[in-house]
C-alpha cells in the first residue's frame, strides 16, 4: 500500500543559505507567457471568496483572482469587466453618456460601474464635456441633464495624442486636474487617463496585461452553458479560463479541455482538479496549460469523508509534478498558513490556490455580521448542496440527479479585515521559508528542498507550547 503525506506530516530541512536579506528573494512564478505572478497565490473560484473586489486586490498585490461560476454569465462578465476597468493607464473604452442623460440615470450608472466620471459625447462620438461626482454631488434635482451639469469641452485639458507616464505626470502637476481625455483632431474620443489610474500604474508589484490592466481569471464548468460562458468571458477581456470541477480526470472534462483549447487557443487554460501522476499527464495531453491539484484537502470540503477518496496534498503535488513535466501546477486546498504554502511550492507547485485563508475579508463576497459576540462572514464549500442549488438557479446547467454534499453548507469564518494585510503576512512567511531553504527563487527551492517526515510529537513541538498567555 502506498503512503501519502500532507502538510502536517512533513517539515522542510533548513539548508546553508546565501541569502543576505529576505527582501531580495524572488518569489515570482510564471504560469504562462502573459501570467507572471509576483506573489504565487491565487484566490479560489468560490462564491464566498472571489468576485471583482477580491480579484482586484489579488492582482494589486501580485497574485491572481479567479471569478467563480456560480452565477449567471452576465454577472460573471460584469465582474471581469469591473476588474479590467479598475486600473487602466489609458482607458480605451471609457464610459460615455449622451448630453440628454438625466442625473438619475447618471447615478444609476455610477452605482452599476462603481465609477463616478462620465464623458459626454454626441451621436458621432465627439467629446462635448465631462461630468464628475463634484459636478452633481450636491444637486438634488435628478431630472437635470448631463449637458447642464458637465464641464464643457472648451474648459477641459485634453490631449490630441497618446501620452507617456512622464507626460501625463507633467499635465496633472501643471493643471491640477484629475482627468485627461484623449481625442483626435475632430474631437472624437479615443481614451481617458485618470489621476487615480496614473497613481496605480506606479505600483510595479501588480500583475497586469499588456495594456496595463489588472489580470483576472474566471471559472467555467463542463456542463450546460460552459461554452457560451467561455465565449462571453473571452470577449470581456478575461486573461485566463479555469475549468473548475471536483474531478478533473473525468473523460468529459478531458473532452472539454480539448474543446476550449481548440476554440480559444490564445487564452491560457487551467484545468483540474486531479491528484495523481496519470491525471496530470492526461490533462496536459488534452491541452491544459496549467493543472490544478487537490482532491479533498480544502477546509470546507468533505469529499474524503463522504466518498473515501483523495490523496494527501504533499504527495498529490509530487505526483502531479511527475505527470505534468514542465507544465505549471497549482496546489489547490489544505494550506492553513504561510509554512504550508512554502511546503506546497517546495513539493513542486508553481502557485497555491487559497479559499479559507482569504475568506472573511473585506474583499470576499457577503456581509459581516455578529455571532456570539464575534464578527464573522459566511463561508461554504462549492460541492455543498446549497452551492449546487444556487448553480442550477443561476446558470443554464440542468441535472436529473442530486449529488450528496461533499462540502460544508453553512459555515462561518472570523472577520479578518483587509486581504492586503493577510497577503503581506503570507508573503513575508514565504520569503522566510525560501531563506531557510537557501533558495533565492522558485527554481532553487525545487532544487534545494528536502522534506523530513515527523511524528505527532514533532507536530506538537512545531506549534507554541508550554506557555501561558496573558488574558
Amino acid at each position: 500500500m502506498k503512503e501519502g503525506y500532507s502538510f502536517n506530516d512533513v517539515l522542510l530541512i533548513p539548508k546553508r543559505s546565501k541569502i543576505d536579506s529576505r527582501k531580495d528573494i524572488d518569489i515570482s512564478s510564471k504560469l504562462s507567457d502573459g501570467i507572471i505572478l509576483k506573489l504565487p497565490i491565487i484566490s479560489a473560484p468560490m462564491d464566498t471568496v472571489t468576485e471583482a473586489d477580491m480579484a482586484i486586490s489579488m492582482a494589486r498585490n501580485g497574485g491572481l483572482g479567479i471569478i467563480h461560476r456560480f452565477c449567471s454569465i452576465e454577472y460573471q462578465v460584469k465582474q471581469v469587466e469591473k476588474v479590467k476597468r479598475a486600473e487602466n493607464y489609458i482607458v480605451e473604452n471609457p464610459i460615455k453618456i449622451s448630453p440628454d442623460t438625466t442625473l438619475k440615470e447618471i447615478k444609476q450608472k455610477a452605482q452599476e460601474y462603481h465609477f463616478n466620471t462620465f464623458l459626454v459625447v454626441d451621436q458621432e462620438d465627439r467629446l462635448l464635456g465631462l461630468i464628475s461626482k463634484r459636478d452633481y454631488a450636491l444637486e438634488e434635482d435628478e431630472s437635470k441633464l448631463a449637458k447642464d451639469l458637465m464641464t464643457p469641452f472648451e474648459k477641459l485639458i485634453v490631449s490630441y495624442k497618446n501620452i507617456t507616464l512622464e507626460e501625463a505626470k507633467e499635465i496633472f502637476k501643471k493643471y491640477k486636474i484629475e482627468k485627461i481625455p484623449i481625442v483626435d483632431k475632430d474631437r472624437k474620443l479615443k481614451g481617458l487617463i485618470t489621476f487615480k489610474d496614473f497613481e496605480y500604474s506606479l505600483n510595479k508589484k501588480a500583475t497586469r496585461d499588456k495594456k496595463g490592466r489588472l489580470l483576472v481569471g474566471a471559472a467555467i464548468g463542463i456542463k450546460g452553458d460552459y461554452l457560451e460562458r467561455a465565449e462571453e468571458l473571452v470577449k470581456s477581456g478575461v486573461d485566463v479560463l479555469c475549468i473548475d470541477v471536483a474531478h478533473g480526470h473525468l473523460e468529459k472534462a478531458l473532452r472539454v479541455v480539448k474543446q476550449i483549447k481548440n476554440r480559444f487557443p490564445e487564452i491560457p487554460l487551467i484545468a483540474g482538479n486531479i491528484a495523481t501522476e496519470e491525471g496530470a499527464r492526461d490533462l496536459k495531453e488534452a491541452g491544459a496549460d496549467i493543472i490544478k491539484v487537490g482532491i479533498g484537502p480544502g477546509s470546507a470540503c468533505t469529499t474524503r469523508v463522504v466518498a473515501g477518496v483523495g490523496v494527501p496534498q504533499i504527495t498529490a503535488i509530487q505526483l502531479a509534478r511527475k505527470g505534468a513535466g514542465e507544465t505549471p501546477i497549482i496546489a489547490d486546498g489544505g494550506c492553513r498558513n504561510s509554512g504550508d504554502i512554502v511546503k506546497a511550492l517546495a513539493a513542486g507547485a508553481n502557485a497555491v490556490m487559497l479559499g479559507f485563508l482569504l475568506a472573511g475579508t473585506d474583499e470576499s463576497p457577503g456581509e459581516i455580521f455578529t455571532m456570539k459576540d464575534k464578527l464573522v462572514k459566511y463561508f461554504r464549500g462549492m460541492a455543498s448542496s446549497s452551492a449546487y442549488k444556487s448553480k442550477l438557479e443561476k446558470t443554464k446547467e440542468e441535472s436529473d440527479y442530486q449529488p450528496i454534499d461533499e462540502g460544508i453548507n453553512y459555515g462561518f469564518v472570523d472577520y479578518k479585515g483587509s486581504v492586503s494585510k493577510i497577503l503581506e503576512k503570507l508573503e513575508k512567511g514565504i520569503r522566510s521559508g525560501f531563506s531557510y531553504c537557501g533558495a533565492s527563487n522558485l527554481k532553487e527551492l525545487w532544487k534545494n528542498a528536502e522534506f523530513i517526515k515527523i511524528t505527532e510529537a514533532g507536530l506538537f513541538e512545531s506549534y507554541p507550547h508550554d506557555i501561558k498567555y496573558l488574558d
